[in-house]
């Protein structure tokens, strides 16, 4: 019987068909079920101008969405499954992870941001941890693992293709040092791209093979929308557009549809944001 890996716990109990699925798709390129899906922030963004005039706060709409996020999956838990090995695996904590520009330029670097959220976390203390984590690697231009792959990067192409090998081998074993997924986003339950930060649009964004991450979301940039209110009245309201892939192995699309409902109703129902993320909701399924 395998045993456990440090990072996941194995998912023994599965039905016929997701026993066999990872052999039908491998990879999880070959499983992406991508959504665009538009959130309604009109009253969170009044919430966040509100609390940050009121208690000099540094709440942003990024900080929100990452709380959301971690709730929904805390909720959620099949959301923080992964497929590895071609067995399916347990994620022991929630990690979200973000990209970072030093610099809003194009020629500044990247900066990889690693975030494990806590049960008792809320919006305060998420929002703290990300502009403590960004301004610090900021400052230091980089963190250690942008400083690692700075160095990995110029090893010759035979040496990283054999490195890459052996990397992949590992994981699919169950045994990737911890050391090495460290802080690594392909290594996180989910990678987020603020993309709204730069005033772009909520792409498609793919999966990746290497790594553990199921669940990527692309965030694009809050605008001003005219929206039919259930009254039948036509009101302007702010838009969030977030497109999201995901693994399909780990969860079917009823599950993926009721999840979605917990972020929808957090977004829309801020106060709740002050909760501990294990908290549950009006609209949990």
């Amino acid at each position: 019987m395998a045993r456990d890996r440090i990072d996941a716990t194995r998912i023994r109990d599965l039905d016929g068909f997701h026993s066999v699925v990872p052999y039908i798709m491998p990879k999880r390129t070959e499983a992406e079920v991508s959504s665009f899906e538009t959130f309604d922030v009109t009253e969170l963004n009044a919430y966040l101008r509100r609390r940050n005039a009121a208690e000099g706060t540094q709440l942003k709409l990024f900080h929100a969405f990452c709380t959301a996020a971690a709730r929904t999956i805390y909720l959620r838990p099949r959301m923080n499954i992964f497929i590895a090995g071609r067995r399916f695996w347990q994620r022991r904590d929630i990690t979200l992870s973000f990209v970072a520009k030093q610099r809003f330029e194009d020629t500044a670097e990247e900066v990889l941001m690693f975030l494990k959220v806590e049960p008792q976390m809320s919006l305060d203390d998420i929002s703290k941890i990300i502009l403590g984590d960004v301004a610090r690697s900021r400052s230091n231009q980089g963190n250690d693992l942008d400083k690692t792959m700075q160095f990995v990067g110029k090893l010759p192409r035979f040496v990283l293709v054999a490195l890459f090998a052996l990397l992949r081998r590992l994981e699919y074993h169950g045994i990737m040092p911890a050391s090495l997924a460290k802080g690594d986003p392909n290594y996180s339950t989910a990678l987020l791209s603020n993309l709204g930060s730069i005033g772009a649009g909520a792409p498609y964004h793919h999966l990746s093979n290497y790594g553990t991450c199921s669940i990527m979301c692309a965030i694009g940039t809050c605008h001003k929308e005219v929206c039919r209110m259930p009254d039948g009245s036509e009101q302007e309201r702010d838009i969030l557009p977030v497109s999201i892939t995901f693994d399909e192995r780990i969860a079917d699309g009823f599950y993926f549809a009721n999840s979605l409902r917990i972020t929808r109703f957090l977004l829309e129902h801020p106060e709740y944001l002050e909760q501990p993320i294990s908290a549950p909701v009006p609209a949990e399924a």
